[in-house]
This record gives structure tokens, C-alpha cells and sequence, in this order.
């Protein structure tokens, strides 16, 4: 059994996969910020943790560990002249920023495992172009972009790779799903007419993570639907 970290486990995607992941036996460290969340079993640890912060802080992960899961993210579609310039900058500074400063503080005890695994996340509006999506377009583009370069860097061997999801059914994108209505008419936009839970993307994440994708990486998995590849 393996030792992962799950940033942002307390909420949606993330809280599913730490359960996931414990399920199966791994040890999952998770870290909140405002979402706590009460352990189910004792293979889970929780942790506070900011990503905001200047410094982050991730002793409580043990010496060697074998995987990096990513998840805070923000969802705010607006008009691009209605968004300030800081708004890219805050947005940027989570999504992007927070994810590189969790790799570089925990790379040292990712790399003792000789077989690490990084899972980061876009988004289906990166490959589409989406109306009012300018704003997570952009920092997700960016992620897209350090998974390809660090899953050159950190090869062989750490892997990275990314999932690109369409709608997810989150506390994130409640705002989207508040009614039948809008959860029917987003489940039409997709091929297979329903709009995405966090168990679809956490059976991609727990794929990314084990010995199950040991000859996959640098690679940007879309989990959507069939709406980035299916018109109909």
C-alpha cells in the first residue's frame, strides 16, 4: 500500500478521492483550509493548510511518500471585460502558484519513492474555448502546461499527468446545478447526457496515481462526457 497527499481533500473531487483512496488501503494525508472534515478511518490524516501561504508547511508527510493530488480550484464565469486584471492574478495564484509551491516543498520525499505520481487538474474549456471561461481557461492552460513540462523534468521517475474534466457535480459548481433545470440542460451538452460526479473523476485520479498507469505520463486526460471529442 502507498502514502499520498490530497491538497483541497475536504470538499467535492478531492474529498472523494481521499475516501477512495483509504478505501483501498493507501495511508492519505489530506489538507483543508476552510472545508474541515472528521477522518472516516484511520488511514486518514488531516491537516490544516493555506496554499496561499508564503511558506507551506508539509512536515507531517512521512520521509518517502508516492503521490500528489491537487485539487483547489475555482469556478467563475464572467464576461472578460467584466474581470478585473486581479482577478487573473488571485485566480492564477491558486490554481497555479499553490500547485507548484505543494511540488517543490514535497518533492524531495516524492522523489525517495523512486516511483512517484503527480495529478493535477484543467478543465474541458482549455481545448473548447468556451464563452465567459477566460478566466479558468487561462490558469488550467497554464497547468496544462507545467504537467507537460515537469512530466519531461521529473521523468522517469516521477510521473505527471493531468485530468481535464467538463461540469463536475461539486459543492464548486453549485451555483450551475441549483435546479433540475440547469442540471438537465448541462447534462444535454454532453454525448452521454449527464453531467459528471466526483466518482468518475476519482477513479481517473486513483488510475493516475497506482501501478495501474506505470507507462503513463505527461499526459492531459479528459474526463468529460464525450464533450471535447464527441459533436453531435
Amino acid at each position: 500500500m502507498a502514502t499520498f497527499l490530497v491538497v483541497g481533500g475536504s470538499s467535492g473531487i478531492g474529498l472523494q478521492v481521499t475516501n477512495q483512496l483509504a478505501l483501498a488501503g493507501h495511508t492519505v494525508h489530506a489538507t483543508y483550509n476552510t472545508n474541515t472534515e472528521v477522518a472516516t478511518t484511520s488511514n486518514i490524516h488531516y491537516h490544516a493548510l493555506n496554499v496561499l501561504d508564503e511558506n507551506i508547511n508539509l512536515d507531517f508527510l512521512p520521509a518517502s511518500f508516492e503521490g500528489i493530488v491537487y485539487c483547489p480550484g475555482a469556478i467563475s464565469l464572467r464576461p472578460f471585460n467584466r474581470i478585473p486584471t486581479d482577478d487573473f492574478i488571485k485566480d492564477y495564484t491558486l490554481q497555479v502558484v499553490g500547485a507548484i509551491k505543494v511540488i517543490q516543498a514535497a518533492l524531495p520525499k516524492l522523489k525517495e519513492s523512486k516511483n512517484g505520481s503527480i495529478v493535477l487538474f484543467s478543465t474541458v474549456a482549455v481545448q473548447l474555448g468556451l464563452n465567459f471561461h477566460s478566466l479558468v481557461a487561462s490558469s488550467k492552460g497554464a497547468i496544462e502546461g507545467l504537467t507537460k513540462a515537469l512530466s519531461a523534468e521529473l521523468a522517469p521517475t516521477i510521473r505527471v499527468n493531468c485530468i481535464a474534466p467538463s461540469l463536475t457535480n461539486t459543492p464548486l459548481a453549485a451555483s450551475l446545478l441549483n435546479s433540475d433545470q440547469k442540471m438537465d440542460a448541462n447534462a444535454q451538452r454532453h454525448p452521454l447526457k449527464r453531467v459528471g460526479t466526483p466518482v468518475d473523476i476519482a477513479n481517473a485520479v486513483e488510475f493516475l496515481l497506482t501501478d495501474k498507469s506505470s507507462w503513463v505520463t505527461g499526459q492531459i486526460l479528459s474526463i468529460d462526457g464525450g464533450m471535447s471529442t464527441i459533436k453531435l
